[in-house]
């Protein structure tokens, strides 16, 4: 197991290291001057070129990104050029609202979508099982502003059950985790009710069912813990991608996210914000997928960690 996870851990350190020579490359060649950005319209020629001499905007791609790397082994992700403040600052005061709104759309695409695959699949064929694959059809489809907002018109407007946005407590929780839920859960509701059908199906299952095993019993202890295994490595994704931000639903509920921060630094250049949410997006994915490749095994035995 440690001889495992070390590999791994390698193994994720050269793809961190990959994904910011990519981002950067991208970046560095991107037709948008940062210096422009900072000095404005009005500046002049010298203007620019002196700040971005200050930056080290000027210096060559190889310099650039390995004064960078350097400053980020150290734990220096940088200094945002618009805000003048430190990047690591900006993204752990933005981090708790990031990780309340994973962990609450986490567990609504869970609920809806794990519940309504495994409904469909033990009900193969039936109206339930069509009706169940066409509202999980909506769900993938349905754009993310279309569903916050009628979500927002509905519960917040004409109820009155939810304020119409921010952030603080539980009840500004709620409508944001179900549209995220709600657009989730049809790919989880797909692929459970995949995975099932294939596991109803092993050779296994027909034996306990011959031995007069209850069905109840067949479907908790045999079917279930093998046709969750491909929900693991979805479950990793999904962090990194809550990880990174939801731009359109936290700008529909005005929920302060990494996303915006994101967002926002896209829209002004600012390179150093751009790199930092970009590697802790990465590190989740990383990190989700390890944590997933170490629970496999205790749901099924039969995988070996070496």
């Amino acid at each position: 197991m440690v001889t495992y996870i070390l590999r791994r851990l390698v193994q994720s350190l050269l793809i961190l290291l990959g994904v910011t020579v990519v981002t950067y490359a991208l970046l560095f060649l991107l037709p948008a001057d940062p210096a422009r950005q900072i000095a404005g319209r009005s500046a002049t020629a010298a203007t620019v070129a002196n700040i971005r001499e200050q930056l080290g905007l000027d210096l060559p791609f190889y310099q650039q990104y390995a004064i960078y790397l350097w400053n980020l082994l150290q734990g220096d992700f940088g200094r945002s050029y618009i805000q003048k403040t430190e990047v690591s600052v900006l993204i752990m005061s933005r981090l708790p609202a990031t990780l309340l709104l994973m962990a609450g759309a986490l567990f609504c695409e869970l609920l809806f979508g794990l519940t309504s695959g495994i409904i469909a699949a033990l009900r193969r064929g039936t109206g339930t099982d069509n009706a169940l694959m066409v509202a999980s059809f909506v769900g993938v489809s349905a754009p993310q502003f279309v569903v916050g907002i009628l979500l927002l018109y509905v519960f917040a407007v004409q109820l009155g059950w939810f304020p119409i946005g921010g952030y603080g407590t539980f009840s500004h929780l709620v409508l944001p985790s179900l549209t995220l839920g709600f657009l989730g859960a049809g790919w989880y509701s797909r692929m459970m009710r995949s995975s099932m059908i294939d596991v109803l199906r092993q050779d296994y299952v027909r034996t306990a069912r011959a031995k007069g095993l209850m069905r109840t019993r067949i479907i908790f202890r045999h079917v279930l813990p093998n046709a969750f295994l491909p929900i693991l490595a979805m479950i990793g994704i999904d962090i990194g991608l809550f990880m990174s931000g939801i731009v359109v639903v936290e700008s529909v509920f005005g929920w302060p996210g990494i996303g915006q921060l994101a967002w926002q630094a896209i829209q002004r250049v600012d390179i150093p914000i751009i790199m930092g949410v970009t590697l802790v997006s990465a590190i989740a994915i990383v990190l989700g997928n390890l944590l997933a490749d170490l629970i496999a095994p205790f749901i099924d035995p039969r995988i070996k960690v070496r």
